[in-house]
């Protein structure tokens, strides 16, 4: 299956949690920059596939995750407390174990952010021993 323009979208309410004034990114309350960007990242992770979608056996899979290694976000326009905002991920491109995303969000008609994103697939296991200064 070739995974080139794979796309996801999701639908997320702006809660008070997601507010700028809330995460302390701003004082208004408005959608965070910050939530926006988590919602790309999560856009991302879901756009991923089978196995065989990105090259690898079932086993190496199973072994793997991606991590985020670069997000390029540009937050266009103000969402309030409630607006429903669509968010897509497509992957553009991969490149042996880099992934590369891009990533719109939509409120309604209204473009309100864009962003370029590159994942890692990485060992899962080796990666947080690693992180945590474990020998393996």
């Amino acid at each position: 299956m070739n995974m080139m323009n794979k796309y996801v979208d999701l639908e997320h309410v702006v809660e008070e949690s997601g507010l700028a004034s809330t995460m302390k990114s701003g004082s208004l309350a408005v959608l965070a920059t910050p939530q926006l960007a988590a919602w790309m990242e999560e856009a991302a992770c879901a756009c991923l596939g089978q196995a065989d979608d990105l090259g690898t056996t079932p086993e190496e899979q199973e072994a793997m995750t991606t991590v985020g290694v670069k997000l390029d976000l540009d937050h266009l326009k103000a969402s309030p407390l409630g607006a429903t905002i669509k968010v897509r991920a497509t992957l553009i491109k991969v490149d042996g174990r880099k992934l590369e995303f891009w990533c719109e969000a939509w409120q309604g008609e209204d473009l309100i952010g864009q962003a370029s994103h590159k994942r890692v697939m990485v060992d899962a296991e080796k990666f947080v021993n690693k992180t945590y200064g474990f020998k393996q």
